[in-house]
């Protein structure tokens, strides 16, 4: 098959070079992070009980910018004889040949030597999660290629933050962190499958493994039993932390963003599901506005 490879400039700009960097890192589609973000900062917060170390904060905020980075540097490593006959990705560094394999390498290797430094200023429970932390990311480009449900292996890489932050926060992993986790794991396979629906043909074409696949016509009957698999979660979350009506107000708000989700989605459109991945960010925000309320309203003791 003819590798349709746009040949990037031939003596790109440092400026231009440094922007096809950016791109490769996704540090403009900054929505990965934010996906990232918003289950660590559950799980800090709640460790903290509302009083977070401000030195664990900084190393897990950088680490999840970092390790978003490094992970999509990766992806699209693994991806570049693929990527270029996919409509939405061909464009993309590697597969438009603006950056080279062996840079995207090297700035792999740099940002995973700046995530090795972030966690070593963590303790050592912390540490050793942050081991399993980096295989995820290591293993999750193959993944795909192998399992029909890579989405749960993504869920798991973006939800390891959660027991990381118990840790970090408090020395171990208590029930809630999993829990917390595991909450993080479900939301991961809903919006990644919204988030795969728009690639659904380019995947089967190219034997791409992937839930939207797996689950064909039934994807948004299987996506609303993940939602309210989420929604339970959730409660049992506020049941186990002790939270109070400010939290359990959120969960109503999630609730009617989910349904606005499958709204979008009922179509099967390409932007109808695209806007649907892009709006799960703000269930992530709204749980975690829930969690900060409560604990303004209800501090805990110091």
């Amino acid at each position: 098959m003819h590798n349709p490879v746009t040949q990037g400039p031939a003596n790109p700009g440092p400026a231009q070079q440094f922007r096809h960097y950016v791109q490769l890192m996704r540090l403009d589609k900054p929505i990965g992070i934010w996906l990232l973000l918003w289950p660590m900062l559950w799980a800090l917060w709640l460790a903290g009980e509302g009083h977070p170390d401000g030195g664990v904060f900084i190393v897990f905020v950088l680490g999840v910018i970092i390790m978003r980075s490094a992970g999509c540097v990766l992806n699209d490593l693994v991806d570049r004889n693929i990527d270029p006959y996919v409509e939405r990705t061909r464009h993309r560094p590697i597969a438009s040949g603006a950056v080279t394999p062996v840079e995207a390498l090297t700035l792999f290797v740099g940002l995973s030597l700046i995530a090795i430094g972030l966690a070593a200023m963590l303790n050592r429970p912390a540490q050793l999660l942050a081991i399993v932390a980096a295989l995820l990311t290591l293993a999750y480009p193959f993944i795909k290629r192998y399992v029909s449900v890579p989405q749960l292996f993504l869920g798991a890489a973006f939800g390891w933050a959660a027991p990381m932050a118990f840790a970090a926060q408090t020395g171990e992993t208590a029930q809630l962190a999993w829990l917390v986790f595991g909450t993080a794991l479900v939301w991961a396979v809903i919006y990644d499958t919204f988030y795969a629906m728009v690639d659904r043909d380019d995947d089967i074409k190219a034997g791409v493994k992937s839930t939207a696949v797996l689950f064909g016509d039934l994807d948004l009957f299987v996506i609303g039993g993940m939602q309210l698999l989420m929604l339970a979660a959730l409660l049992f979350i506020g049941d186990m932390a002790e939270l109070s009506a400010w939290y359990y107000l959120t969960i109503v708000i999630v609730a009617m963003l989910m349904g606005y989700h499958q709204w979008l989605a009922r179509a099967r459109k390409k932007s109808g599901c695209f806007a649907a991945f892009l709006h799960n960010h703000h269930i992530g925000m709204v749980v975690f506005i829930g969690i900060l309320l409560h604990y303004t309203f209800n501090p805990a003791p110091l």
